[in-house]
């Protein structure tokens, strides 16, 4: 009797626990109306739900995920959505700050250093995470050049046997101009002071660039790496949008508007898109795929 008691307290109290994580992690704000500007008064702020060292991932989802920013922007500025969505739906999340050059970060600016560097920084921070979670590999999200920049740790930095998926927002796989630099520049305070000698990153993402053709040259992708690519025909600063979109086995590449033609999410809005968001969730577990959700254009009655 005493040990049939014990048991039923035992699960009593594990019920309580399950519930309570699970109201904690669905507690978690997702801010789809985007929040540029957070980080440059908080450049080291996580966002929600994200960087919890002591997380365990767990059925069915076994990989944590790294969160990867894009230029001039940093974790906190970029993650306001996806880092809580992925929370909630049970995943464990890491974001981290790159790229600064000299003392970019100081002040919320990011992503601009040199980029083989930068993927070196990600390299570190990817092996501090499998350390923690015990976890055998990741999975990628990056914005911009931080669904870029992760190809080169995967191709020449031996990062492909650590990570199962890698999907981009907007990636600047093939580069862009300087006038679409110059365009995301307008959108950080102080950012458009970076473009040239102290910004390396903006002339290795330009279209044609010693860095891009090395990236690309004989392929673009490698074995064993799933890739998904996330693009919106309104991008204005990876030009033509087309650029962002990869060639090679195990790739999906998602158009928003061939989903949703109402969508007019553009370059820096897609990390708060819910369409794009809920293509994220797929791209992370195919065997639960997502139905973004897209208002009907409704007819025309009479004249």
């Amino acid at each position: 009797m005493r040990t049939r008691l014990a048991v039923l307290i035992a699960c009593s109290l594990l019920a309580v626990a399950a519930s309570g994580a699970g109201a904690q992690a669905e507690s978690l704000p997702v801010v789809y109306n985007g929040v540029l500007g957070y980080a440059h008064a908080s450049p080291t702020a996580s966002p929600p739900g994200a960087n919890n060292w002591s997380c365990k991932p767990r059925a069915p989802h076994p990989r944590p995920v790294v969160l990867v920013h894009g230029t001039f922007a940093d974790m906190s500025d970029s993650w306001q959505a996806l880092s809580p969505l992925l929370a909630n739906a049970g995943y464990c999340v890491f974001a981290l700050n790159y790229g600064s050059y000299e003392g970019s970060g100081s002040i919320g600016i990011d992503a601009v250093g040199d980029i083989p560097t930068s993927a070196g920084e990600l390299g570190s921070f990817v092996a501090r995470v499998l350390t923690a979670t015990g976890a055998r590999k990741v999975d990628l999200v990056g914005h911009s050049q931080g669904g870029m920049m992760p190809r080169y740790y995967l191709r020449f930095l031996g990062g492909a046997p650590h990570v199962h998926t890698l999907v981009g927002l907007a990636p600047s796989n093939h580069g862009t101009t300087l006038d679409g630099l110059f365009t995301l520049a307008s959108y950080f305070p102080g950012a458009d002071a970076f473009i040239g000698t102290l910004c390396p990153a903006c002339e290795q993402q330009t279209a044609g660039s010693a860095f891009l053709s090395a990236l690309n040259a004989g392929r673009e992708t490698v074995p064993g790496v799933h890739y998904t690519v996330i693009e919106s025909a309104n991008d204005e600063v990876v030009t033509p949008y087309t650029s962002a979109f990869l060639s090679g086995r195990n790739v999906t590449n998602i158009l928003l508007q061939s989903q949703c033609a109402l969508d007019q999410g553009e370059h820096l809005s897609m990390p708060y898109d819910h369409i794009a968001d809920a293509d994220v969730l797929t791209a992370l577990d195919p065997a639960d795929p997502q139905q973004p959700a897209c208002t009907p254009v409704l007819p025309v009655i009479g004249g």
